[in-house]
């Protein structure tokens, strides 16, 4: 796990509000930024995130896989999530996060627009997702509510998935 990602953690625990009840009725998230919405996963799918390196392409592949990158020997693929959501693709920047994410023997990196915190939510403001996309096709597993602001949490099966 990087060390922002530790320091993160950290301080969401150091932030932690009084009278919580933290055992399993709290959901322990990861929240990140692709355009200009923040999405989530949960934390303990999160393999690893570092800053961008190299790639390598692919040929007949889709278009938002970038390719294939080694991360200690193990050849990952490579997903921008820009791409994959619609949006233009844009340059990488000092914000730019590679995310590997990992489900039972399923793993692949993301890159994301920018981390932005270790989130501790209660179930109860996690409401399902909007009628006119639940579906189990979507990648969407519900939509959290938390100091005002929404977080999309993103269903980690769907985006591990492979299609190419």
């Amino acid at each position: 796990m990087s060390d922002k990602l530790k320091d993160i953690i950290k301080t969401q625990n150091e932030q932690q509000e009084p009278g919580i009840d933290h055992s399993d009725n709290i959901v322990q998230l990861v929240g990140f930024i692709i355009g200009e919405e923040e999405y989530a996963v949960p934390i303990l799918t999160i393999q690893e995130i570092i800053k961008p390196i190299s790639w390598t392409r692919v040929p007949q592949t889709p278009e938002y896989v970038l390719g294939v990158f080694n991360l200690r020997g193990s050849v990952i693929p490579l997903i921008d999530l820009r791409t994959k959501f619609g949006l233009p693709a844009k340059n990488h920047n000092d914000e730019t996060r590679f995310f590997v994410l990992k489900q039972g023997d399923e793993v692949a990196g993301f890159v994301i627009d920018r981390l932005t915190a270790a989130i501790r939510i209660k179930k109860t403001d996690i409401g399902p997702p909007p009628d006119t996309i639940a579906s189990d096709e979507s990648m969407i597993d519900g939509v959290g509510k938390q100091a005002g602001r929404i977080l999309t949490i993103l269903k980690v099966n769907k985006l591990l998935e492979r299609d190419f």
